[in-house]
């Protein structure tokens, strides 16, 4: 079972439906104990980065998260929630992450072209930089939806894909048991099913 973290942030059954389409039981929760008898974590997440965190860290659900991590769970972060692993975030002022991987969140204004628009919405290519189970059946240049003004850098030792978008951006990361996707699969057609498939059925 899959247990999809509701701290009152992201489209949650958006993503649970697409689970259920793949056959996989999953259960959208707030309750620490019924996180910690799912065998695996989705972190969902859309806004800032900083209500976000504290939205997290109110609930206590943040202490709960990183102590399942710590026992070895299965954590998949989206788009906000894969931004919230990291050490932290620097949208309107400096923000505490979980710091479960080594990181920032840094804005794309004045790293872009300034000819692009901010946020990127839209379909952009993966890029794969190292293999990864959670992008087996993904083929170069497959495309995948994106929604976000703020990208994840300093993150080399957990980088699996990137997009490009003026500059290369981290698209997918991955360190032990703890990933993340910038986009969002659930809105990514066939090749965001096939992500949250792997998930599901992957090999930690």
């Amino acid at each position: 079972m899959i247990a999809i973290v509701d701290y009152g942030v992201g489209n949650l059954f958006s993503l649970r439906s697409s689970l259920a389409s793949l056959g996989e039981e999953a259960v959208v929760t707030g309750n620490s104990e019924q996180l910690r008898s799912a065998d695996r974590i989705i972190l969902p997440g859309v806004g800032a980065f900083g209500d976000a965190a504290d939205k997290l860290r109110s609930t206590g659900l943040d202490r709960t998260v990183v102590e399942l991590v710590e026992e070895g769970k299965p954590l998949l972060g989206i788009c906000l929630g894969m931004q919230l692993l990291f050490d932290r975030g620097y949208e309107f002022g400096e923000h505490a992450g979980l710091g479960l991987l080594r990181g920032e969140i840094v804005p794309m204004q004045g790293s872009i072209p300034e000819q692009l628009k901010i946020p990127q919405i839209g379909w952009n290519a993966l890029i794969r930089k190292r293999d990864h189970f959670l992008l087996k059946d993904v083929h170069e240049g497959d495309c995948v939806y994106f929604v976000h003004s703020f990208y994840a850098a300093n993150c080399e030792e957990s980088l699996v894909a990137t997009t490009e978008y003026g500059i290369e951006m981290t698209a997918v990361v991955a360190k032990d048991n703890v990933m993340g996707c910038q986009f969002h699969p659930e809105k990514s057609g066939k090749v965001g099913l096939s992500i949250l498939s792997a998930f599901a059925r992957g090999a930690v």
